[in-house]
């Protein structure tokens, strides 16, 4: 009997619970649900929002709904529902006034996941060598900040959007580098020559730049390139004549052609 008694209340509770929510006012769902945001229980934060955008979908509120629901999944660790919710709001209103959040959450949902976010804030030996993590996503997150950039010049995340694009760029420079170095073991010097020329083309003004020169006069050594290897050194002596590369390497003569002959 007791047991029954106890069943009951509880349906009891939860039908209260219950339509206690179905009277809820936009705000009420919204605040809420930020209040869960802050708590760090984005996964209630997340049905929240989208029951306030069930229940009312119009307005300014439901629109930040939208939003935040976008934040919540990328701080849940579910980046592709982040960027689907941001990709959303970015169609459903592309003139809204911060539509600029949308295409940051974008850039820092495929920023290579936490860990390579904490890569980016550590400094030292703790920082962790993004390159040789997932390049594809490296560049979808490089794509998305530039695309920040280029339609918010002006944005308050611009600044940030463009310090994670060097780091980006640095990392996917640095990813061809690892790839070349495989190549260069595997004795597959031609493929590693095409690896560090496509670094250098590609990202000129990176550190991966001296390496890939390096990489490129050995792999052409062993192909019996000379000119082709003669040519990458004289770059890479003239850019980094400190190298500590150049130790492994013979003295050339770096002095243009016509002047052998005075």
């Amino acid at each position: 009997m007791l047991i029954l008694v106890f069943g009951l209340s509880a349906c009891g509770l939860l039908s209260d619970r219950q339509v206690d929510q179905q009277d809820w006012s936009a705000n009420k769902f919204y605040s809420e649900a930020k209040e869960k945001l802050n708590e760090g229980n984005y996964t209630a934060a997340i049905k929240l929002y989208e029951s306030l955008e069930a229940r009312y979908p119009y307005g300014r509120i439901a629109q930040q709904a939208q939003l935040e629901t976008a934040y919540a999944h990328y701080k849940n660790e579910e980046p592709a529902s982040a960027i689907t919710a941001a990709d959303r709001f970015i169609k459903l209103h592309p003139n809204h006034a911060n539509v600029d959040y949308a295409y940051y959450i974008k850039g820092l949902a495929s920023f290579n996941d936490n860990w390579g976010m904490m890569g980016f804030l550590l400094k030292g030996p703790l920082r962790q060598d993004m390159s040789e993590r997932d390049s594809k996503a490296s560049q979808e997150s490089f794509e998305n900040f530039k695309e920040l950039v280029a339609r918010f010049p002006e944005s308050k995340y611009a600044a940030d959007a463009k310090q994670r694009m060097a780091y980006l760029v640095n990392a996917v420079a640095m990813s061809e580098i690892h790839i070349a170095r495989y190549y260069m073991k595997r004795k597959a010097y031609i493929a590693a020559a095409n690896r560090a020329q496509n670094a250098v083309k590609e990202y000129p003004r990176t550190p991966a730049t001296e390496e890939a020169l390096y990489i490129m006069v050995k792999a052409y050594e062993e192909l019996e390139l000379y000119d082709l290897r003669d040519d990458a050194e004289r770059v890479m002596r003239l850019n980094f004549p400190d190298t500590h590369f150049l130790q492994e390497l013979p003295e050339i003569d770096t002095r243009p052609w016509w002047k052998f002959w005075k």
